[in-house]
């Protein structure tokens, strides 16, 4: 069974472990296990082209070996670790094995960057600021001088 995410325990006022002290203070170990697991999965750039592929409906694993430079193993691999973070389903039809892709952990990964989302844009919207004043700064430098360069 897999626990509630730290919003749906939040919701409940319940965690089934204690919460533990990071940098948000917020939520219990497991889950943050479980996302930096999520994150490393899908850091590889062969499993971003299966999970790009996936997403336009499932397929089998040779339509998904085609795409990639490597062996049909490092594929299944590739596969293997997708699976095992619950990032894709599979399932047999006849022969073959069909892939398909879960876009609940993406959704609760999604949540989670939420939080630290507003404060990247704050951040980013404040360097914006500082460039522009920057900018503006430097242009009524330039234009002293020409001022002074032309009297």
């Amino acid at each position: 069974m897999v626990p509630p995410s730290p919003l749906q325990a939040r919701r409940s006022g319940c965690w089934r472990t204690k919460p533990t002290c990071n940098l948000a203070c917020t939520y219990p170990l497991w889950y943050l296990q479980r996302m930096d697991t999520m994150l490393q999965a899908i850091s590889d750039e062969s499993r971003r082209t299966l999970l790009a592929r996936l997403r336009l409906g499932p397929t089998n694993v040779t339509e998904l070996a085609a795409l990639l430079p490597i062996a049909r193993p490092g594929v299944s691999r590739h596969l293997r670790v997708l699976r095992e973070v619950g990032l894709v389903d599979v399932h047999s039809e006849a022969q073959h094995r069909i892939y398909s892709l879960r876009p609940e952990p993406l959704q609760e990964l999604d949540e989670w960057l939420e939080e630290y989302r507003a404060l990247w844009e704050h951040r980013l919207d404040a360097l914006h600021t500082e460039v522009a004043r920057g900018k503006k700064e430097k242009s009524l430098a330039v234009n002293e001088k020409k001022g002074n360069s032309d009297a």
